[in-house]
């Protein structure tokens, strides 16, 4: 499913400036979705201790999904 245009702030907060990334956005779901929530894991904590359960608490449990944007225009940008 494509979404025309979604819109995402950084946080000044964590980065010191606040931009707005915009452009279509891709809803994909379980199962096609599990590789990515899988290497969007590993990135972040590295390796899991049991990928059959991650796999199974994504898909069932907990329903997640991804989406991917792909960014056309980003602006404004401001330091704070």
């Amino acid at each position: 499913m494509w979404v025309p245009k979604t819109h995402e702030s950084s946080s000044p907060a964590t980065t010191g400036r606040c931009s707005s990334p915009a452009g279509p956005a891709e809803v994909v779901s379980p199962p096609a979705a599990m590789d990515g929530l899988v290497d969007y894991y590993r990135r972040i904590s590295g390796e899991h201790p049991d990928w059959d359960e991650y796999r199974h608490a994504m898909q069932q449990q907990q329903q997640r999904v991804l989406v991917r944007v792909s960014i056309d225009t980003v602006g404004p940008t401001r330091a704070g």
